[in-house]
């Protein structure tokens, strides 16, 4: 995906320390069709037991796969945000299920809706039902959204970690002061962000740019095989002209791979090359 999207990457990284040594394991911007429709976190139980700590408010009750949208506070969440959550609950149900004949029960699904600011569009509409403080219900078709509110939580330590990604100083105060890290592998994206709340107040504002040049330092610090990590062949060799691409390669090296028919045409190319450009050496 190519638009840069900062506050949906942090989201995730939150998620994946939050569930640090617990039963529930998390993807970012889970692939969920061969056109790349992105469903912004999803959260898998791996085994039954309780969790390792209170989670924020509303995801009491997980089910064992939970689709996760987020809407930053410069984004809206609207009712096409939430048909496009269900439209990522028919495409994951599909693909996790043994066969499109004994797809997974619904019981096994639960759908969120986390943004930052009150969606009043819904509201207006009266799809909102509310739970408590922050948290509400909405249905769409025959499915119950639970839907977050983040600038309505109360300041309580199972919310910080929502908390962070609020645009009210006094709640990112709370959320800086009172998130804490779960494991020493933590991101070091999620780490250095926390520490630019501490000291800055207004990084709420800053933050598209904070995240981008910090992506950007995290990466040059990065030894060249991490940085290459995960990357296809041809991701490798993008943007290199031909000449670049077999710099440094021996003949051998060069032909190596090929089948004996490859082969063969390359000699012949190479004859024709050398006929073109003459003989090499000055006659006496």
């Amino acid at each position: 995906m190519n638009e840069p999207r900062p506050f949906h990457h942090l989201f995730g990284l939150t998620w994946i320390d939050f569930f640090r040594d617990s039963s529930m394991t998390v993807a970012e911007d889970t692939d969920l069709s061969h056109k790349q429709q992105f469903i912004d976190v999803v959260l898998v139980r791996q085994s039954s037991g309780p969790m390792p700590r209170p989670l924020p408010d509303g995801f009491e009750d997980l089910a064992n796969h939970n689709l996760v949208t987020f809407k930053s506070y410069r984004e809206a969440l609207d009712g096409w945000a939430l048909c496009e959550l269900v439209g990522h609950y028919v495409n994951y149900r599909k693909q996790t299920s043994p066969s499109m004949q004994y797809l997974l029960p619904e019981t096994d699904l639960r759908l969120f809706a986390v943004c930052a600011r009150y969606p009043q569009n819904l509201a207006s509409a009266g799809l909102l039902v509310p739970v408590r403080e922050g948290v509400f219900d909405v249905r769409v078709l025959h499915l119950s959204i639970r839907l977050i509110v983040i600038h309505q939580l109360p300041q309580q330590d199972q919310n910080a970690m929502l908390l962070l990604f609020s645009a009210r100083e006094e709640l990112l105060r709370f959320a800086a002061a009172h998130y804490q890290p779960h494991s020493q592998e933590t991101s070091t994206l999620l780490l250095r962000l926390l520490q630019a709340y501490r000291e800055d107040p207004e990084m709420a504002n800053k933050l598209d740019e904070f995240v981008r040049e910090t992506i950007d330092e995290l990466l040059k610090e990065l030894p060249l095989s991490k940085r290459l990590e995960g990357l296809s062949p041809e991701e490798r060799l993008g943007g290199l002209s031909p000449e670049e691409r077999l710099g440094g390669l021996s003949p051998e090296e060069r032909v190596t791979g090929l089948s004996p028919d490859e082969q063969r045409r390359a000699m012949e190319a190479l004859q024709r090359q050398m006929k073109s450009n003459g003989p090499t050496t000055k006659p006496e």
